[in-house]
């Protein structure tokens, strides 16, 4: 039953990432004052996936010990560079690269 809600967590760490992703293509674009890049349909959007995402992972938490949690949400920042690398061409380091391996070793490692 953990496994489930670990698979979840997950997710919810991945579509923040893709929140993340929405986020920055909205702050690339110049708008026409300050309300509309607060208030343009990308920002909105991203934020009620953020919502979305934090309503998933504290459902989760009630399974999930808070520790495991944690090292779980790490994985957030592996989902957010291999999405900036597929989406928005962003390059990835030979130090990205090394601490995205760390932070999935350390992940696995404290799952198992």
């Amino acid at each position: 039953m953990m496994t489930a809600f670990i698979i979840v967590f997950l997710s919810a760490s991945l579509i923040s990432a893709f929140s993340q992703i929405l986020l920055k293509i909205a702050a690339r674009q110049q708008y026409k004052s300050w309300i509309y890049e607060y208030l343009n349909p990308r920002v909105v959007i991203a934020y009620a996936i953020f919502f979305l995402a934090t309503l998933i992972t504290v459902y989760c938490y009630k399974v999930i010990p808070l520790s495991l949690g944690a090292m779980l949400e790490a994985s957030g920042y592996v989902f957010v560079t291999v999405l900036g690398y597929l989406i928005l061409k962003e390059k990835v380091s030979k130090q990205k690269l090394l601490g995205m391996a760390l932070i999935i070793i350390g992940v696995v490692f404290v799952a198992v």
